[in-house]
């Protein structure tokens, strides 16, 4: 709108909560909706009208014998001071009542069309009347979509005024404006906004816009109210790139969202606010399902500051929680590099709908006749773009996740596709989610992206046999370790399953284990206040079962006790025996890979640092077997721990990502290097400890590995012990706790 409008609503609204800035920020319902009508050609006002709502208080046993709406014209002056009063049983009816009103009087005026609302401030539009429709399905007319911020058009002639500290008297004043103001309200001083304002206020409210805008008309300003707010009638999808970029100033992060919620759900919770587009990004879990989080990009700071006001309203029967977030955060979840992606995402005003568990060798074909009509099905669905309508989710190798997207034209057929929810296809069933671009990119961005923290090998301490390099028997078994857990557990699962004794863990001292592929391994360790409560809860706990809030699975968990070193050997990768003995007889291979703990800072570890390696074999020892006795000496160290989390940061958790669990400062593990060549063409080495039930060969070969210039691999172990290779200048003779040749 470029030109002046014909006619200006001054328009107020109260609830029966708070008011001021605080207003809507309760979620009360509208209970006073007054407005005045100005003839900006002519600068004349018309009269103030005033809608009574009442509460919603009905009685479902009581029916209704009467209209909707009783309108009561008061031509003499009441108690209000408004002209006409009139009353609505619901809010839709006095929207209607509004409307039709507001018709009526421009058509009785004729000197135009055009309306336009002006409001002080943007709560009364952003805040009070566009989510109570959303929350009660109800569609607003037309002039509710635009409206003028009368603080942001008398800015325009005083421009060192500062926004949020302008009211209606001070505006007033500076226009030498005179204002009516009851004899019992002190216009100087400051509302209390948490106090419902008082009936007649809303009118001396209207009545006062109603001057400023006569003053902004009139000369010497003679302004043109040609620039109205726009509100966003629909939320627009869209993609977002990684090279984005993206203001601090108009993210929020919104958690407590249904799980079955999309991007129109977010969108309507924040209904009055403009979101920018492609602006809602609902977040993943490790086990890429949603987690109830969503990021929210505003168009603009103000917008962003208004939807912080939503904390606590509720979706449904649930509140969400709304936090500031960062632009990196929204970004990590909403930002894709993917051409194809792109390419897919191109075609605007699709629906998008998730298919999760699809066979390994599912191909098009399949997926378009899965949502192909079948005999009798009147219901169509097609997809499309057909084949170009469908994106298979896969490793960065090619190989499919099961995971697909597919394009669907309209809500109805979407919505008709979301019918075959667990439907078979193939020999499997099929999982249907409506989804959303963000939720695309952050599918694709997790499978197919390179890992965020490239996976070790396994170090030669998980394949060692019970040699010294494993925790000593001797040390303090203050911590647990927990075996067999859901894999859907999740920290808040661990600490009602240890119930009193959650009193007793240590700040930062829950460490969750994932195995090569990210998942949860079923472990986790807990470090104890003290050895004595670490055993008493072994004993109490010990196969007990633990049940997810985040499925329906339950087990029971064994519950051990078992010392620092120990934790620190598995976390770095090693592992323990099933027996909980310090001989390894078998191998469990790990990662040592962790998420940070979740939707908690203080179980978080702050910093952890690692202890030198002390060498592995005695320095007399060592300089009996050159060259490979001087390696063991002297292993090489891991580098120092760094700083977990900053100090006093304020975190916000990313799902998507894997991060190192630092260990319980482990004392007895190193890493080893491996010589390019040997000085010599042999060496020995001692090997205490060798148990009679030891796989052979096998063990020794994974013993040594790293060291050996020449390992035969039809060696055989014999009855005695003694390894032959096909040369025999290398043959190796050993029994148990004797000396190996290599």
């Amino acid at each position: 709108m470029t030109a002046q409008v014909d006619y200006l609503v001054a328009l107020f609204t109260a609830t029966s909560g708070a008011s001021g800035e605080l207003l809507g920020s309760d979620e009360r319902e509208l209970g006073h909706l007054v407005w005045q009508l100005v003839d900006v050609k002519n600068k004349e006002l018309g009269r103030v009208n005033e809608i009574l709502i009442k509460p919603d208080l009905s009685d479902p046993t009581e029916e209704r014998e009467e209209e909707d709406v009783t309108e009561e014209s008061v031509e003499e002056e009441n108690g209000s001071g408004a002209d006409c009063v009139s009353t609505a049983a619901t809010f839709e009816a006095a929207l209607n009542l509004f409307n039709l009103q507001l018709t009526n009087e421009v058509n009785s005026m004729g000197t135009g069309t055009s309306v336009c609302l002006c409001t002080d401030g943007q709560l009364h539009i952003r805040q009070v009347i566009h989510p109570q429709a959303a929350s009660k399905n109800i569609l607003l007319p037309d002039c509710f979509y635009s409206f003028l911020d009368l603080r942001k058009e008398f800015r325009n002639h005083f421009p060192t005024s500062d926004l949020k500290a302008l009211n209606l008297h001070s505006m007033a004043e500076s226009l030498s404006t005179p204002v009516d103001v009851p004899a019992t309200w002190d216009p100087s001083a400051t509302p209390d906004p948490s106090v419902p304002l008082p009936p007649e206020m809303a009118v001396t409210q209207v009545k006062a816009m109603g001057s400023i805008v006569l003053a902004l008309l009139s000369e010497p300003l003679c302004h043109n109210f040609s620039n109205p707010e726009r509100v966003s009638e629909k939320f627009e999808t869209g993609t977002c790139s990684k090279m984005e970029k993206v203001c601090d100033s108009t993210v929020i992060r919104a958690r407590g969202l249904p799980w079955q919620s999309s991007d129109q759900d977010i969108a309507r919770f924040f209904r009055g606010l403009n979101i920018a587009k492609g602006g809602a990004a609902l977040c993943l879990n490790a086990q890429g399902r949603r987690n109830g989080e969503a990021l929210v990009r505003f168009v603009s700071e103000e917008h962003r500051d208004l939807a912080l006001q939503r904390h606590k309203h509720h979706m449904g029967n649930r509140y969400i929680e709304v936090y500031k977030a960062t632009g990196e955060d929204f970004l990590k979840i909403a930002g894709g590099t993917s051409n194809e992606a792109a390419m897919f995402l191109s075609r605007e005003d699709q629906i998008i709908v998730r298919m999760r568990g699809l066979p390994f060798t599912a191909t098009h074909e399949q997926v378009l006749a899965f949502f192909s009509p079948a005999d009798g099905l009147k219901e169509p669905c097609p997809v499309s773009g057909g084949k170009d309508g469908i994106l298979f989710v896969r490793y960065p190798d090619g190989r499919p996740t099961g995971d697909a997207f597919v394009l669907f034209a309209c809500e109805e057929h979407a919505q008709c596709a979301l019918r075959k929810h667990k439907e078979i296809l193939g020999r499997r069933y099929i999982e249907l989610f409506k989804s959303t671009a963000a939720e695309v990119q952050q599918v694709l961005n997790r499978y197919s992206s390179a890992p965020l923290i490239p996976v070790a090998p396994a170090p030669l301490v998980s394949m060692l046999p019970a040699v010294s390099l494993l925790p000593p028997p001797g040390g303090v078994r203050d911590c647990l370790r927990l075996r067999g857990l859901p894999y859907t557990a999740s920290i808040e699962d661990i600490l009602a399953f240890l119930g009193e004794f959650t009193h007793d863990i240590r700040p930062h001292g829950v460490h969750m284990v994932l195995n090569q592929q990210g998942r949860p391994s079923g472990d986790c360790f807990i470090q104890m206040t003290s050895a004595e409560r670490a055993l008493q809860a072994s004993q109490r706990l010990h196969k007990q079962v633990m049940c997810s809030q985040r499925g329906a699975n339950s087990r029971y968990v064994e519950v051990f006790p078992c010392s620092s070193e120990e934790m620190g050997l598995v976390l770095m990768g090693g592992s323990l025996s099933h027996t909980h003995t310090h001989t390894h007889s078998r191998s469990r291979s790990g990662t040592g890979l962790s998420p940070p703990p979740c939707k908690s800072r203080r179980l978080s570890p702050p910093s952890y640092s690692f202890a030198p390696a002390p060498p592995v074999l005695p320095t007399d020892a060592a300089a009996l077997y050159p060259p490979i006795g001087q390696v063991l000496l002297a292993p090489r160290p891991l580098p120092p721990g760094h700083a977990y989390y900053p100090g006093a940061a304020q975190l916000y958790m990313n799902y998507t990502a894997y991060y190192p669990s630092p260990p319980g400062s482990p004392t007895t593990v190193g890493f080893f290097p491996s010589p390019s060549s040997l000085s010599s063409p042999g060496g020995l080495v001692r090997m205490p400890g060798l148990t009679y039930s030891s796989n052979g060969v096998k063990d020794l070969i994974s013993a040594v590995q790293g060291y050996q210039q020449y390992v035969p691999e039809d060696a055989l172990m014999h009855a005695h012990g003694a390894v032959h290779a096909h040369d025999p200048a290398r043959t190796l003779l050993t029994q148990p706790k004797e000396w190996v040749c290599i």
